[in-house]
């Protein structure tokens, strides 16, 4: 990566579904570049290819056109440096809470004992010590979602991307891991391509906001937050520049209906 190359860049993205309708094109001249260490939220209408966005930059998704690149390479595949956190925890169900979270380490070929410390000072990073020999099953949606966050700390990739990762929760547990997630991630400061449909969430969150029209998904507008860091997550809100912010990106994604 030169000194001028963004971490990800993406330029004149295209996708479609099936290649003999253009009906069926899911993005269309999407251009997006993410810096080293800055957080970008998306937000859009419904349908719009939020996830499928994702989906490319992962590689988990071919487009029809266009190009995405990661610290200036093409991507190709499922790139090594890239970390993906779901709505669905996808922790494990057999494995231990310690096991789940070593598991990007052992892959690494990281020696089993500095797999275990570092498994053990993520764990109490997160606030579950004492919880390393639990199953998933006998964890709340908040917790399984703070392993989760720890296994993808643990992997420490170079670009962070989230799908909707606080959706399923409910309304206080969401305050609360958005919280600690972002502090986690204020500490170690990497990339973030974070998919959302809550605006505070996205404002409270990012160094930038980017707002997708509907169907087929393109930039409309993209909003940099200037609130200083670090911030609190909840009391944010009540600054009168996140006031300010929220009602000029609900305006405009009012108007894709």
């Amino acid at each position: 990566m030169t000194a001028s190359s963004p971490k990800l860049e993406i330029r004149d993205l295209q996708v479609k579904y099936n290649a003999k309708d253009d009906n069926s094109i899911a993005l269309d001249q999407v251009n997006l570049t993410i810096e080293n260490g800055e957080f970008v939220s998306v937000v859009g209408p419904s349908g719009c290819g939020k996830s499928t966005l994702l989906k490319v930059v992962s590689g988990l998704l071919q487009p029809a056109a266009g190009t995405v690149k990661l610290d200036g390479k093409p991507i190709s595949g499922i790139p090594d440096e890239i970390g993906m956190v779901f709505q669905n925890d996808a922790l494990l169900p057999w494995k231990t809470i310690v096991d789940n979270v070593r598991l990007p380490l052992e892959i690494k070929g990281m020696p089993r004992k500095e797999q275990l410390a570092e498994v053990d000072r993520l764990l109490e990073m997160v606030g579950l010590k004492g919880f390393e020999h639990y199953h998933p099953k006998q964890l709340s949606g908040g917790m399984r979602k703070r392993v989760a966050l720890s296994r993808t700390f643990a992997y420490d990739p170079e670009i962070y991307l989230m799908d909707e990762p606080f959706g399923p929760l409910d309304a206080q547990t969401r305050v609360k891991i958005g919280e600690e997630f972002l502090e986690l991630w204020e500490r170690v400061g990497k990339s973030v391509l974070f998919i959302t449909h809550d605006i505070e969430e996205a404002i409270a969150l990012s160094d930038r906001v980017v707002v997708m029209s509907k169907r087929p998904g393109r930039i409309k507008a993209e909003f940099t937050i200037a609130l200083p860091r670090p911030r609190p997550f909840y009391e944010i809100r009540f600054d009168p520049l996140f006031k300010e912010m929220q009602k000029e990106i609900w305006a405009c994604m009012s108007e894709e209906g």
